[in-house]
């Protein structure tokens, strides 16, 4: 197939996300250029398409997919709208790049994945972002060698400053736990097939009525466990950091230690704030990676699959959470075409 001297996007949710998206695809990526963005926010789209020469705004997803020039779609809405925007995609056979969540339930999910079984090939890529950061990547290639033994568990902490004020209890699963849940999979290649919560006393820092932190255990099909702290409201910085423990030794990254200095008998570092600064590089290497792909024709990185067994695993994980002990994960046989 001939590569596509110039890839354009239609960028769909304006948001914040979004629009860092459309300055990343305009400013960072090579390859692709922006020529229509869409958002219930009619101003808003119009304010982030002018910063773009020839890009048109929307309020009509449909109608930006349907914008001259558009080759691939990157759909960065609010969960909940992403399935109708993905069927559109795909009735037009676009590529599209999908912020988490693929859809926010699995039952939803696995209609976006039969509809693009029913293509008969992959367009979807599922913005799990952490495996292209550089970090993470090298823990999954030396995972991979099998120099350190049979991963037996993984521990993951999750930790932002200040939750949003619409953040909700079952939220800090859906909406962060989520990524755990992608990352274990990918670094151990073994599906999750149970999910317990456990709820220590909830920091005074959480608003009212907020469980957090949480701790979150998973059971997998490889025989390792994977457990994650979720604390949304620890009041000093964004971190995320992982460790693995092997049968014949452990990997950690996460520790941020990049920069460390040593002053009038004090030594330390900073902390990231937000997810932009951790995750920059992984933002720009998932993107240009896309991009790329996109021109040769080819679909990489996280699929329908992986969007579909996360929801899957977050859903399990809502129901251990409000219910209590131990929620078994139910997935469908895994189709061919995501082998």
């Amino acid at each position: 197939m001939t590569e596509r001297a110039t890839l354009g996007v239609a960028v769909i949710g304006t948001g914040r996300m979004g629009a860092d998206h459309v300055r990343r695809l305009h400013e960072v990526t090579s390859g692709a250029r922006v020529v229509a963005v869409a958002d219930v926010d009619a101003e808003r789209a119009k304010a982030v398409a002018a910063r773009v020469d020839g890009c048109s705004a929307h309020t009509d997803p449909a109608a930006a997919l349907a914008a001259p020039d558009v080759d691939a779609v990157l759909i960065a809405s609010p969960g909940p709208a992403h399935e109708a925007t993905l069927l559109a995609a795909f009735e037009r056979d676009l590529p599209v790049l999908c912020e988490k969540p693929l859809t926010p339930d699995a039952a939803s999910a696995l209609r976006v994945l039969e509809a693009e079984l029913r293509l008969g090939h992959r367009r979807v890529q599922v913005g799990f972002m952490r495996r292209y950061d550089p970090e993470y990547a090298k823990l999954r290639a030396l995972l991979t060698t099998g120099q350190l033994g049979r991963p037996l568990m993984l521990h993951n902490r999750h930790r932002n400053v200040a939750s949003p004020p619409f953040f909700t209890s079952s939220m800090l699963i859906s909406d962060s736990v989520a990524h755990e849940a992608d990352a274990t999979r990918w670094l151990l290649d073994h599906e999750i097939t149970a999910v317990t919560v456990l709820r220590p006393a909830p920091s005074a820092n959480a608003p009212d009525g907020l469980r957090d932190p949480q701790f979150v255990v998973f059971e997998t099909d490889g025989g390792a466990l994977s457990d994650v702290e979720i604390f949304v409201n620890c009041g000093f910085g964004y971190q995320v950091q992982a460790e693995v423990v092997c049968e014949r030794g452990t990997a950690r990254i996460g520790d941020g230690h990049a920069l460390v200095t040593n002053m009038a008998g004090r030594w330390g570092g900073t902390i990231a704030q937000d997810w932009t600064e951790r995750f920059e590089t992984a933002y720009d290497r998932q993107i240009q990676t896309w991009v790329d792909a996109t021109r040769r024709g080819e679909v990489t990185g996280p699929g329908a699959w992986d969007g579909y067994a996360a929801a899957a695993v977050c859903e399990a994980g809502v129901r251990a959470l409000e219910d209590g002990g131990r929620v078994e994960v139910e997935l469908v046989e895994k189709p061919a075409l995501y082998a």
